[in-house]
């Protein structure tokens, strides 16, 4: 595996250097917006509105960074819920095998925490009904609404890893707001991934129907808060590595 590594990181630094594959890959993303390509996914029988790109991302961040908690912010139908409670669970088999104990799946250890303006009751009773449910807690109200942030805060103290996914309103003032709430939960070695950065990058037409564009975005808000906090830094092998993605400039690592 050592050697695959190395092999795969050779590639991924090539990938710079290839000009027609990187425009290729920019125009498919740009072409894939108004088909809604990312709406056709499921994650077991759940809609997952993500490119297969940012889920296989994803995967592998969990895997490597181990977390404990998962913070999100925006359910929608719950897919992404479903799919961090997953792996969450996979981490907790791997451990116990590793240890030689059972699992107890009435009382898993690690946990997600999703937060939502808006949860609709058919996506809450479909999560509830869901096999992965029992790791799975849900808090209704603005991400931002000081409330509703204490709660998370408080929910989040007895975890020792945790890891932060935004993914709910993308104007540039709510994701900073974000940002300055939920960034800091995020440990060390481990990530905050801002959705929807791409946003900066696609025609100002875009989002007619929306009130973020070109300037006031989930990059933008990025950009803003790591003037201030060095203690992220922007991990961009993985960008080059998915060509791909809704989260370019998106995935903060906490050094």
């Amino acid at each position: 595996m050592t050697d695959f590594r190395k092999e795969v990181a050779a590639r991924i630094s090539e990938i710079e250097a290839n000009r027609e594959f990187r425009k290729s890959a920019a125009d498919f993303l740009r072409q894939s917006i108004g088909p809604k390509y990312s709406y056709n996914y499921f994650w077991m029988d759940r809609p997952i509105i993500q490119y297969p790109q940012d889920i296989v991302a994803m995967q592998e961040i969990i895997w490597a960074t181990r977390p404990d908690l998962i913070i999100e912010t925006g359910i929608a139908h719950g897919g992404s819920l479903i799919m961090s409670a997953s792996i969450l669970a996979l981490l907790d088999m791997s451990d116990a095998i590793e240890a030689g104990t059972t699992l107890d799946p009435r009382a898993p250890r690690r946990k997600v925490l999703g937060v939502d303006i808006d949860i609709r009751a058919h996506n809450r009773d479909a999560i509830k009904a869901h096999p992965m449910s029992s790791r799975i807690h849900m808090i209704q109200g603005s991400s931002i609404e000081r409330s509703v942030v204490e709660r998370v805060c408080d929910f989040a103290k007895p975890f020792e890893r945790v890891l932060v996914c935004l993914d709910s309103n993308h104007t540039h003032d709510h994701v900073l707001a974000e940002l300055e709430a939920y960034a800091p939960l995020t440990t060390k070695d481990s990530y905050c991934v801002v959705f929807d950065t791409v946003i900066e990058d696609l025609p100002e037409e875009a989002y007619p129907d929306r009130p973020w564009g070109k300037g006031n975005n989930p990059k933008t808000a990025v950009w803003k808060y790591l003037e201030s906090h060095p203690e992220f830094e922007i991990d961009r092998s993985i960008d080059q590595k998915l060509m791909i993605t809704v989260a370019p400039d998106g995935f903060l690592r906490r050094r």
